[in-house]
């Protein structure tokens, strides 16, 4: 397995983690407060959500392209 495919499965595994907690942030009073007010999640949340996806989005790609040949 090559260096990139083990950092996609890193990047992946903790984006995933982070989206989850982004998620189930978004159901806190806080966030359910700000919603009402506002229309919107606090900024904290959203930026969970935007990170959890970008890196489990880069993760993925580079589990699925990042093998390659390997070089010795």
């Amino acid at each position: 397995m090559s260096v990139n495919r083990i950092i996609g499965v890193v990047l992946l595994v903790i984006g995933v983690g982070v989206l989850i907690f982004g998620l189930n942030a978004s159901h806190s009073v806080a966030d359910h407060v700000s919603n009402t007010f506002t229309g919107r999640f606090t900024e904290a949340t959203t930026w969970y959500i935007i990170v959890g996806a970008a890196a489990g989005l880069t993760g993925l790609l580079m589990t699925a392209f990042g093998g390659g040949r390997n070089r010795d």
